[in-house]
């Protein structure tokens, strides 16, 4: 029997299926993506704008690629034969100009090619329907790779029709279009869903490069981290995110990101800085350059230094105004700022005086009875720094990509991700936070929430006092102890600039991460977010992992995976290594450890690749299905619907649109 409210939801879904056999021929085709291999995911995280390696990673599928190509051809061809192929799909237009320049019969380099680049595609293509891969095809040359990728040689009557295909392709000058495109195809089908846990912002150059290349892609999500949340803060108007997003552009000498990705104006930051600061050598602001960061002539490096000064100036007076304006959050003693005796050239950090490094803040005393006060000449370079930002056309195209992407967590396959932590207390429990008007949240409700609040910041809907709000929580969540993207007892910036004891700048982590090597604590927070399966795990980014001091990513027994490497630059003195990225295929789990990324002209001259090592981390006892997947309990739910379909068309319920 079915309800009146299901029967309208039949009416609805008949104009789909508006026969007996559309409905029976979409259940028999639903029913057998069943019974396809699942998908491989990938995740990566901390990407911090590193986009070279990012795109290469990208490009090799983790090594996935490679060991593909490996297992195709095996002893068939040269090791060399099988580099020079990988560096083909990864970099075609740049691989095929060398070749070009020096293969003396490109006719038959394009006749051996082509038949081994429609091998690979074929074989990446294989977990999925004809009319996936066909969607996946760009419309040039859809037809022609449909052809020969369900068209063997080894059939002698389609044998000489394979051949005419790749001939005419060759003879009408198309070879090289059809090698870029098929290559492309192969690189978007050898990953089913990419998922980034978080910081595609800071450090690296090269943030904006990401978002534009993510923007090609359509199955991807992001879970929020604390330096896209500052991109994201800065956007909506938060000017104490404003000045911490320019200072750490300025401390890793990473202007690009600012001025040529964004066209961020610092000439008024420049001329202040010049004004206000050409007596102090600003020693503690000159930059940290890397491998990644722009190289700067003394010259340059002393003004990038007064810059640095002066944002960060500015940052911690508008930081400690909004942490009074807030005292629910608990963070007023980080007011330094106000505890400053010019006298004795100290400041005090949790009631106790230390010594600083250096006592010239020409701005604090410009208005003794509110240290905190901008100058005239700060107010209006934040005027200035404000419009550049939350009017930015660019940025907020890829603001707005990380919204229609991304959440605080998201839970996929059995897997819950987030960036960096699940507030705990110190029994393990689930630690209530307070959000907007008072209200309290823990674990799942908590980050559902904090999602939504933040996005009420961009909605011009919202109550005004809710959006001023949301406005400010977004530095609480770059530096708020209960954050859950931070969850440290404070950060330590004015300390590390200012005070040599480095015992200030000591940042203690919170429950979350001093207990999540515990797997019951783990299991805890799985039930509160009700993960469920018996091969349930959280993967988390957000803290590097010091590989080269034998710390090991795989914590809890398995159940909980840390894959934040150190992608940048700025990262591989501290973590020994460039990054972790994780592969779930239909076989199991792989975690890949990456070595240093040179460079693309180096990848496709000598055919080096990112040396990588591979760590099983847990195999199934048989090969996944898409029906034991999130996405096989929706088509199960839709097999159910069609079923109820059928049974309306054949009870005479609704009737069949012939």
């Amino acid at each position: 029997m079915i309800k009146p409210l299901d029967i309208r939801y039949m009416e609805l879904l008949s104009k789909s299926f508006p026969t007996v056999a559309q409905a029976s021929t979409e259940i028999i085709n639903l029913q057998a993506i069943l019974n396809l291999p699942k998908g491989t995911e990938h995740f990566l995280a901390d990407l911090h704008g590193a986009f070279p390696a990012f795109q290469h990673v990208l490009k090799n599928a983790s090594g996935n690629i490679k060991r593909k190509v490996n297992e195709l051809f095996g002893n068939e061809v040269r090791e060399s034969e099988k580099r020079e192929l990988c560096t083909l799909i990864y970099y075609p237009e740049r691989k095929l100009e060398l070749v070009k320049q020096t293969e003396p019969d490109i006719d038959d380099w394009y006749h051996i090619t082509i038949h081994q680049l429609v091998k690979v595609c074929r074989e990446v293509s294989s977990k999925y329907t004809r009319s996936k891969v066909r969607k996946a095809l760009p419309p040039s040359f859809s037809y022609i790779i449909q052809e020969l990728l369900h068209e063997r040689t080894d059939d002698i009557d389609k044998a000489a029709y394979v051949k005419g295909i790749i001939d005419t392709i060759i003879d009408t000058g198309r070879a090289d279009d059809f090698i870029c495109t098929i290559c492309q195809v192969i690189h978007r089908l050898a990953i089913d869903q990419l998922h980034i846990l978080g910081d595609i912002f800071d450090r690296g150059p090269g943030a904006h490069l990401i978002l534009d290349l993510l923007r090609q892609y359509d199955n991807w999500d992001i879970q929020w981290g604390n330096h896209d949340i500052l991109w994201m803060g800065a956007h909506a108007g938060n000017d104490a995110c404003i000045c911490n997003v320019i200072r750490l552009c300025l401390r890793y000498a990473n202007l690009t990101t600012l001025e040529e990705a964004y066209g961020i104006n610092l000439v008024p930051l420049a001329t202040f800085a010049l004004d206000t600061y050409n007596d102090d050598p600003c020693s503690e602001f000159i930059p940290k350059t890397s491998g990644g960061s722009e190289k700067l002539n003394e010259k340059n490096a002393r003004l990038t230094a007064m810059m640095h000064k002066a944002i960060a100036v500015i940052q911690f007076k508008l930081e400690a105004q909004l942490f009074h304006k807030h005292p629910e959050w608990g963070m007023e003693d980080r007011d330094i700022l106000s505890t400053i005796d010019f006298e004795r050239h100290t400041c005090k950090v949790n009631g106790k005086e230390y010594p600083l490094t250096s006592c010239f803040f020409p701005t604090l005393q410009y208005n003794s009875n509110d240290a905190l006060a901008l100058t005239p000449e700060e107010e209006d370079l934040m005027l200035r720094l404000h419009r550049s930002f939350t009017t930015n056309e660019k940025l907020h195209k890829h603001i707005k990509l990380l919204f229609s992407h991304g959440c605080m967590y998201t839970i996929v396959n059995n897997n819950l991700l987030f960036h960096a932590s699940c507030p705990l207390n110190s029994d393990g429990s689930l630690k209530e936070v307070q959000l907007f008007d008072g209200k309290s949240y823990s674990g799942k409700d908590l980050m559902h929430h904090t999602g939504m609040l933040i996005r009420s910041a961009f909605q011009g809907d919202t109550d005004a006092r809710e959006r001023e709000y949301a406005t400010d929580y977004f530095i609480y969540l770059w530096c708020g102890p209960d954050s859950i993207l931070f969850d440290k007892s404070k950060m330590a910036t004015f300390e590390r600039y200012f005070i040599a004891d480095k015992a200030t700048h000591k940042e203690e982590k919170g429950n979350y991460f001093l207990l999540r090597d515990n797997e019951s604590v783990c299991e805890r927070i799985l039930d509160a977010f009700d993960v469920t399966g018996p091969n349930r795990h959280i993967i988390n980014g957000h803290v590097p992992v010091h590989a080269a001091e034998g710390e090991n990513p795989i914590k809890a027994n398995g159940k909980l995976m840390v894959i934040d490497g150190g992608f940048s630059q700025a990262y591989h003195k501290t973590t020994g290594i460039a990054g972790y990225t994780l592969v779930y295929h239909s076989r199991g789990f792989q975690l890949v450890q990456h070595e240093p990324f040179t460079n693309e002209e180096d990848a496709v001259r000598t055919g080096a690749d990112i040396k990588s090592t591979m760590q099983i981390v847990e195999m199934t006892s048989h090969r996944m299905l898409v029906a034991d997947t999130d996405k096989g309990a929706e088509l199960r739910k839709q097999v159910e619907d069609l079923k109820q379909l059928l049974y309306a068309y054949r009870h005479g319920i609704i009737k069949e649109k012939r």
